[in-house]
C-alpha cells in the first residue's frame, strides 16, 4: 500500500506505444522496452498498443501488465497467429486504418520504441495528424542508442529544404531514456502553424476509406 501511495501521478491516463514485433539485435532495445513499461507503471499510466506478445511489443506490454496497469491491445483478426496472444484486454479490428484510429482515440500520448516499417508508418501518421490539427497529443521517440538519429537528421534536412516547418519539427519529442522522455512529454505544449487545418474526427472517418460497389467487405475498407 505504501508503494502505491508514493507512485508518481501523470497528466496521461493512457499512452500508446509503437514498437517492433522483433526484439532487435541489441539487448539495450529490449531493456528499454521493459524500462518504458516500468516507467508507465510508476506513473500510473495504462498502455495502448498494437497487440501481441512477441518482440518489443511483448516486453513492454508484459511489464505494464505485471505492474498492475491496464493493457489494451488492438489486433487484426488475421494477425493473432503471427504476433502471439495479447495480455490484458484485446479488441479485434477489421483493418489497419481502424486499428490505428482506435489506438489514437484511446491514447493521450504516443511513444515509439525502435521498430521497422510498421512502427515508422504508425509514428509518421500520428505526427502528420498532429501537424493537421487532428489531435494535440504529444509524440515521443525513445531514441535508444541513437536508433532514430538518422530519422531525426532526415527531418532536420526536410526543415532546411523547406518541406517541414520549424513549428512542425517541434511536434517530435525525443530522449534516450524512458524516464527522460516521459518527463518531456508531460511538459510538452503543442504549437501549430497558422495555416494548419483544423480537421475533426468525423471528417477523418468520412474521408479515410474508399468504397467501391462490388468489392468484398475487407476490400471495401482500404487504409489511406
Amino acid at each position: 500500500m505504501e508503494n502505491k501511495e508514493t507512485k508518481k501521478s501523470s497528466r496521461f491516463r493512457r499512452v500508446c506505444v509503437f514498437c517492433g514485433s522483433s526484439p532487435g539485435k541489441k539487448a539495450s532495445y529490449q531493456e528499454a522496452a521493459i524500462e518504458l513499461g516500468n516507467e508507465l507503471v510508476e506513473r500510473r499510466i495504462d498502455l495502448v498498443y498494437g497487440g501481441g506478445s512477441v518482440g518489443l511489443m511483448g516486453l513492454v506490454s508484459q511489464a505494464v501488465h505485471d505492474g498492475g496497469r491496464h493493457v489494451l491491445g488492438f489486433v487484426l483478426s488475421l494477425s493473432i497467429s503471427l504476433t502471439g496472444e495479447t495480455v490484458g484486454e484485446v479488441r479485434t479490428v477489421s483493418n489497419m486504418h481502424q486499428r490505428k484510429a482506435e489506438m489514437v482515440r484511446q491514447a493521450d500520448a504516443f511513444i515509439a520504441l525502435p521498430g521497422g516499417y510498421g512502427t515508422l508508418e504508425e509514428l509518421l501518421e500520428v505526427i502528420t495528424w498532429a501537424q493537421l490539427g487532428i489531435h494535440r497529443k504529444p509524440v515521443g521517440l525513445l531514441n535508444v542508442d541513437g536508433y532514430y538519429n538518422s530519422l531525426l537528421s532526415f527531418i532536420d534536412k526536410a526543415v532546411d529544404e523547406g518541406f517541414i516547418s520549424s513549428t512542425a519539427r517541434g511536434i517530435i519529442v525525443s530522449a534516450p531514456s524512458a524516464k527522460q522522455l516521459v518527463r518531456q512529454l508531460e511538459e510538452y505544449a503543442p504549437e501549430y502553424d497558422e495555416v494548419t487545418s483544423k480537421l475533426v474526427w468525423e471528417e477523418v472517418d468520412r474521408l479515410s476509406c474508399v468504397t467501391e460497389a462490388g468489392l468484398q467487405p475487407y476490400e471495401q475498407q482500404l487504409p489511406c
